[in-house]
């Protein structure tokens, strides 16, 4: 059965990346979510799309640039300036305190494309390892460098490689980089890359799938999961698919 994801949480009706999104997501029934995390500049995991925090927060800067107790008193409201509760950014082990609560699966992306952050790897694996969630979180990046690093660092952890152009049997070079994942641009999605990743063993997760026809392709198509901002709409979808 397909899988559905939550892409920065239920980010269509909450700001993304803040507990708000994310409890918006298990209420909705989601499978599991999607989020991204930085490093701040005492180290720690901040939970947050953009290496800049101009776009969705009150805040001004790079994150890196930022101590968390600096952080913490931002709103990250974005275009939902009504809400009042859970909209600030917050920290990886908030999120993972929070999945005590649900059977939440978590797709991190760790976001090193544009700043490199040493030892971003060996913090997110820690915290999985203190949080016992090695079956429940997925290591996902456009840095492969990092993701063969992460595989190196624990084999036992999924990774997934992140790409948004097309690639020649993505399944192989999963393969070839250790992924157990493909998380490919929807554009990029053909019926039969789908196919030839489940045969081959690799799971896939299109992103960001928010049109209602490519939701119903991929799910009929039998892909792993599809990453979207609006996780009901795709839930509605699989239940009418399945009660066919």
């Amino acid at each position: 059965m397909t899988a559905i994801f939550a892409h920065r949480g239920f980010s269509a009706i909450a700001p993304e990346n803040t507990m708000a999104a994310f409890r918006a997501a298990e209420e909705a029934g989601a499978d599991g979510i999607e989020l991204d995390v930085q490093l701040t500049k005492d180290g720690r995991l901040a939970v947050i799309h953009d290496e800049k925090l101009d776009r969705t927060t009150n805040g001004r800067g790079f994150v890196k640039d930022w101590e968390w107790k600096e952080l913490a008193q931002l709103e990250a409201k974005y275009k939902f300036s009504t809400l009042t509760r859970d909209t600030g950014i917050p920290l990886l082990e908030d999120v993972f305190e929070w999945m005590r609560e649900n059977e939440i699966i978590c797709n991190i992306e760790l976001k090193n494309n544009e700043f490199p952050y040493v030892g971003m790897e060996e913090k997110v694996i820690r915290l999985i390892r203190q949080f016992n969630y090695e079956s429940r979180v997925i290591i996902s990046s456009f840095n492969h460098y990092s993701l063969t690093y992460a595989y190196q660092l624990a084999p036992d952890l999924e990774t997934a490689a992140l790409y948004s152009s097309h690639l020649y049997m993505p399944w192989k070079y999963a393969e070839a980089i250790r992924a157990g994942a493909i998380h490919p641009h929807i554009r990029t999605v053909k019926s039969e890359i789908i196919r030839s990743a489940v045969e081959h063993g690799i799971q896939i997760r299109p992103y960001t799938v928010n049109k209602e026809k490519q939701m119903k392709w991929l799910i009929e198509e039998g892909c792993s999961a599809i990453v979207t901002d609006d996780p009901r709409t795709a839930l509605s979808i699989r239940d009418s698919i399945l009660d066919f």
